[in-house]
Parts: C-alpha cells; structure tokens; sequence
C-alpha cells in the first residue's frame, strides 16, 4: 500500500496513504497535535496528579511514525522522569520513508536524530535502553494479539480512525486495555466520538472530554479509578 510523506500545517511531517484516505497524523500539525494529545494530556496529566513519580510505564497503539515515541523521550530527559516505553505497530514505516521525516529538525534537535533512528531499527520484543531516561520496546502485533507482561500508567491510543480501523474501538478491547493499566492509569485519544465513549464506559473507564489542539474541539481522557 503506497505511503506518501506530507508536510502538515506546522512544518512537521506525516504520512498519508491515499487509497485508504488516512493521515497518521492531524494535518493541522503533527508535532502540535501529539504535543497536546499524548504529552500534555497523558504524560502531563500524570506526573502532575501523582506529583513527579520516579518511573512512568507507557503504552502505545500504534508506533507508526515514531512521533509519539520521539516525543516522550524528549519530555523524560527535559523532566528527568524515568519512562519505560512499549508500543505496539503491526505495520512498520520502512528505513526509505522513516529517515525522511524531519521532526527532528522541527524540533531543533539534530542530535535527536540517532535516537529516533534506532527507535525504528532496532530489535523487535527486545527491551532497549535509549537513554538514561528512556527505555524501549515495540511489538510487531496487532493490539488484539498483545499480552502486556505488566501494568501501565499511561495508554496513548493511536489507531486509526473508528471507520477505518473498527475492530480497535470497540468496549472489548477497551476493557483489555483498561484491565492493563494500574489504578489511577490514564488513557488518552484524540477521537472524541459518541460511540468509541461509549465503548470505553462500557469498559469500567471514566471518561472525560477535554479541549484538543487547534482545529479540533475536544479529545478524550478515559480514567481508571483509584479504587478499581
């Protein structure tokens, strides 16, 4: 399936493939837009609720880009927070496509560029220390297929959208998503649809709309309670 890079409204790359009528990221801009849904609003939310822990444990569906990754890593040595990073990407960017995004040029931070490179090279299944901050792994499976081996603080939820990816948005896989956060876990989106809400209330989730990055009105934070 042919992937085409495209240069988003804040100079950051994403990848649209045309035959399917997808962006892996907003067109509005990349970078702001993961800033905003992962960063602030799962990462942030975290470490200011649980008052700077010493270690965050992430999951993310799907790697695609790397942005996301990337990102995260860059947040963990700012606020010097230990992360451990897992994701899940059945379909990964090959090496031709990957080298040629420029996030870490928009980011002005060239000598981010090796990092984001082994994120996309290195093994598969094998944990990998990428930083004194930043440890990783990633997955070549689909979410359905996925047994964590741990609980997680945080889930950015990645996918595709509800129309082109149904099967991820349904109150079954919330619920496994839900069961492998640890109490008080956090799961956020950028789809704020009334039936992936839904979805996501049927799994035991609290879940709470929260204003998103420009050009989108809100984006979905779903809650597992401290009790449960």
């Amino acid at each position: 399936m042919k992937k085409e890079i495209i240069v988003t409204t804040d100079g950051s790359h994403s990848i649209a493939i045309p035959d399917m009528g997808v962006t892996y990221h907003s067109t509005h801009g990349a970078i702001q837009e993961s800033a905003h849904v992962f960063i602030k609003s799962g990462l942030g939310y975290t470490t200011i609720k649980n008052q700077s822990p010493d270690i965050v444990s992430i999951l993310e569906m799907g790697f695609g880009t790397g942005l996301n990754a990337l990102l995260t890593l860059l947040e963990a040595g700012s606020q010097q927070l230990r992360v451990c990073y897992e994701t899940v990407e059945l379909y990964p960017l090959q090496s031709g496509t990957f080298q040629l995004l420029n996030y870490c040029e928009q980011l002005n931070r060239l000598d981010l560029k090796p990092l984001f490179t082994q994120m996309h090279t290195c093994d598969w299944d094998t944990v990998i220390e990428i930083t004194p901050f930043f440890s990783f792994k990633k997955n070549n499976c689909s979410l359905l297929d996925y047994t964590a081996a741990k609980l997680f603080n945080i889930i950015y939820f990645d996918a595709f959208a509800p129309d082109i990816q149904p099967e991820l948005w349904t109150s079954q896989v919330f619920k496994k998503l839900y069961d492998g956060l640890l109490p008080g876990g956090v799961l956020t989106t950028y789809c704020s649809k009334s039936l992936v809400r839904k979805a996501m209330s049927e799994a035991g989730f609290i879940v709470e709309k929260i204003p998103g990055p420009p050009h989108k009105r809100e984006i979905v934070r779903a809650i597992k309670a401290n009790n449960a």
